[in-house]
């Protein structure tokens, strides 16, 4: 049992310890951080190092469960009364770590997901074609997250949402927008079929991003990293967009893109 200081009151805090890396629990946390399959089918994943954990614990209903390494000091001002916490050794806190040089502390977390009813009024969404880097997913889901938009949606051959090194890119906004799979084809048809304009991202029939004005409601979708935006979608797009590039770079990072176009889009007429 722990004593915590939480805003000037004492709290009491059961916390189990595991010692054991065949500890079922263990393995189930390691699957988290390396299968993408338990992932997907359990519907869970695994965050590290405070920030992230911090971010988590702002709504407690997705958390599972608080996992410290022996001997961690945990900051004084987080809540943590009601929250299932574990105790683990070393041993087990560097098998389920995925960086090198782990801060020691987890959060074992349900994937939040989104309703149809909230989905119905999504107006501002960033589509991602087979993007396949886990950190250029990552940093995309951010920029959604700082542009304020409703939503970010995956097409097939996207790297994992949930792959450790996509949530440590998002820096915590995986708990602040919603992030699903789809078919992009027919999210595109939904939203043109609402009048909602989408925008896709080509080098032929395409206009300068910067000749476009910022619209209250759209959808943009971003391509592969080599190939670029699908044959398939590009024909679907209501205008696609292009950036000039003013220099020798042969292109520009698909992430870094995505954020001068959403910016380019974006109504910020309630900036703050």
């Amino acid at each position: 049992m722990n004593l915590l200081h939480l805003k000037k009151k004492v709290v009491q805090i059961q916390m189990k310890r595991i010692e054991s890396s065949q500890n079922a629990q263990v393995k189930h946390w390691k699957k988290l951080v390396t299968v993408r399959k338990d992932r997907d089918k359990s519907g869970e994943f695994l965050v590290e190092g405070f920030h992230l954990v911090e971010e988590a614990l702002k709504d407690p209903s997705w958390l599972l469960t608080l996992i410290v390494r022996e001997g961690m000091k945990i900051p004084s001002d987080w809540n943590l009364e009601d929250v299932s916490m574990v105790e683990v050794t070393m041993e087990i806190a560097k098998e389920i770590a995925e960086t090198e040089y782990s801060q020691g502390i987890y959060a074992h977390c349900i994937q939040p997901k989104s309703t149809q009813k909230e989905q119905q009024n999504w107006t501002n969404v960033l589509m991602i074609d087979a993007v396949q880097d886990p950190g250029n997913v990552g940093t995309m889901i951010r920029t959604a997250d700082a542009a304020g938009l409703d939503a970010v949606i995956l097409g097939k051959g996207s790297a994992d949402a949930y792959n450790p090194k996509t949530v440590r890119s998002g820096q915590g906004s995986h708990f602040h927008i919603p992030i699903l799979k789809g078919d992009l084809s027919e999210w595109l048809q939904t939203f043109k079929g609402k009048g909602i304009s989408v925008y896709g991202t080509s080098l032929d029939d395409s206009v300068s991003y910067n000749h476009v004005e910022p619209q209250s409601q759209f959808a943009l979708i971003m391509g592969n990293e080599g190939s670029g935006l699908s044959p398939e979608l590009l024909v679907q797009t209501d205008m696609n967009l292009k950036i000039p590039l003013l220099g020798q770079a042969e292109s520009l990072n698909v992430a870094v893109a995505t954020g001068i176009l959403l910016y380019t889009l974006v109504h910020t007429e309630n900036e703050s």
